[in-house]
């Protein structure tokens, strides 16, 4: 409750205002922006489904209506919620958690999964879909949450402009999202390895987990790391102050183990299936 409060100070309101003027000068937070609408296109595939799904029941004048209602209610909703992860995971611990749940989540969207349109009740008033759309986004939006926050890395500004643009874009396009997913497969792949990288950022910079991470590649790996770095001229990253050499393998890392994990756990759901 203290965290919810806390996002709707007004002293949080206005420092968000004054953090987005201060970075909306570098690029580098717009490539941040682009990142979590990616991520957050790519996982809610489902959720753009359930929308449809939920607002196919209406007359045709309210169904934009109930569409445009849910999504808006599911923006607030989702940037509450993830300002709230986004803060829980100061706290030891909470980071390795969130990336070992985050590197589950990367795999799974490589494995095919079974169309479900039974289990979405079609709405027959307009207030009655925007309750199902809303209640059906916070069911299903976990993995996005723990993503979105991750890539975020605390900053209120990109949570609120990433979530309020991807939302939207994705109730208005979930026939164009699904089809460009369906045929650029690759597309998937790429998502799948983003989230894996941000995973192992988030593990890496765990405040429990990091000064461990940093006194391994203190000690003889990371000289020799940074002695292969310097002989391709560049800058040593690992047994330095602030060196980043410790995220990286760990980002790396986070990306190759969802490639291959997804890549056997998708192999397996093909045998199985094969067999029935």
């Amino acid at each position: 409750m203290d965290s919810l409060l806390h996002i709707f100070d007004l002293a949080t309101i206005t420092s968000v205002f004054a953090e987005f003027r201060s970075e909306s000068h570098h690029s580098a937070f717009w490539l941040a922006v682009g990142k979590i609408i990616w991520i957050n296109v790519l996982l809610s595939g489902d959720n753009a489904l359930v929308i449809a799904l939920a607002c196919r029941g209406l007359a045709p004048p309210q169904r934009l209506w109930g569409m445009v209602l849910g999504a808006a209610a599911a923006v607030v909703l989702r940037i509450v919620f993830t300002g709230i992860v986004a803060t829980l995971m100061e706290l030891p611990y909470l980071k390795l958690a969130g990336g070992i749940a985050l590197l589950v989540i990367a795999a799974k969207l490589l494995v095919p999964e079974k169309e479900d349109e039974e289990g979405v009740a079609a709405a027959r008033h307009l207030w009655a879909a925007v309750q199902v759309v809303v209640v059906a986004d916070i069911v299903m939006s976990l993995d996005n949450v723990i993503a979105v926050a991750a890539a975020a890395n605390g900053s209120l500004p990109l949570l609120i402009i990433g979530l309020a643009i991807s939302v939207p874009l994705i109730v208005a396009g979930a026939a164009l999202i699904m089809l460009l997913l369906n045929r650029l497969p690759f597309l998937v792949w790429a998502g799948a390895a983003l989230l894996g990288w941000i995973a192992g950022e988030v593990i890496a910079t765990d405040p429990a987990v990091a000064p461990r991470l940093h006194a391994l590649f203190d000690a003889g790996a990371g000289a020799f790391l940074d002695t292969a770095l310097t002989r391709l001229g560049l800058a040593p990253q690992f047994a330095v102050d602030g060196g980043t050499g410790a995220e990286i393998v760990c980002s790396a890392l986070g990306a190759i183990i969802v490639l291959i994990a997804g890549s056997i756990w998708r192999r397996r759901i093909q045998v199985s299936a094969e067999r029935c």
